[in-house]
């Protein structure tokens, strides 16, 4: 077993990067002592090491984590396709290097923007996506996506941010509050019409990624001022934990 500051220096990963990573799932450590520190197995580097890969890749942790929850995943091919995608990626590296020496021969005036593509690099991460992201939310997300028009989906998320305003407007009362509670069923009856079925343990994941992700945390907090992200994690918290008793 490693703790979580020496999985830190193993793999330069930041102690408050893995404390994220726990916070949303992504890699919960095998164990917490007593005392309350994280202690890791051979199985969590394994999975540490995948994530590692994927978000080299530029993968979403939010994807990563679907991709690695799948029942189907298959680390072995996983890994093949993550050689490939990195194979493309340093391919279209290259040519970008190539080009900006073109550029710095010729001048300024050569305009071609060919090195630039990466339709190749997108194409077979899209594939690894579609293989592994196939969580029955996610496919229902897709099947969505697929029947609109990127101005619907673009209304969609605008109203979503407009929830989160309205939430941010009730920051001063208690997470418990009815109208706060209220706001937060309104929130996972917009998911569940707009994306796909939005169940509590869902909507609990959620929560916990409002806060815990630094880009889902700014832009809630843009939509509705400093503190709503925390305030809305907090909000679900206590809307889940009533939902349960």
């Amino acid at each position: 077993m490693r703790t979580v500051n020496e999985i830190s220096k193993l793999t330069g990963i930041s102690v408050r990067a893995l404390h994220h990573y726990d916070a949303i799932g992504l890699l919960k450590p095998t164990r917490v002592t007593e005392a309350g520190y994280r202690l890791y197995d051979g199985a969590a580097l394994k999975r540490l090491q995948n994530i590692l890969f994927f978000r080299e890749l530029q993968f979403p942790l939010k994807e990563i984590k679907v991709i690695l929850d799948n029942p189907r995943f298959d680390p072995g091919e996983a890994l093949a396709q993550q050689i490939k995608l990195l194979e493309l990626r340093r391919k279209h590296i290259d040519e970008l290097i190539s080009f900006a020496r073109e550029v710095q021969k010729g001048g300024t005036d050569i305009m071609n923007f060919d090195a630039f593509q990466k339709t190749e690099f997108d194409r077979y991460a899209e594939e690894a996506r579609e293989k592994w992201g196939t969580t029955k939310a996610y496919a229902e997300y897709e099947q969505k996506r697929k029947g609109r028009t990127e101005e619907e989906m673009k209304t969609a998320a605008d109203r979503m941010m407009a929830l989160f305003a309205e939430l941010g407007s009730l920051r001063e009362h208690s997470p418990a509050d009815r109208e706060v509670q209220e706001k937060i069923e309104e929130l996972q009856a917009w998911i569940t019409e707009n994306y796909y079925h939005c169940t509590d343990e869902i909507l609990s994941g959620l929560g916990q990624m409002y806060a815990g992700d630094e880009r889902m945390k700014h832009n809630i907090d843009q939509a509705g001022g400093e503190g709503t992200a925390e305030f809305a994690s907090r909000a679900v918290a206590v809307y889940c934990s009533g939902r349960r008793e």
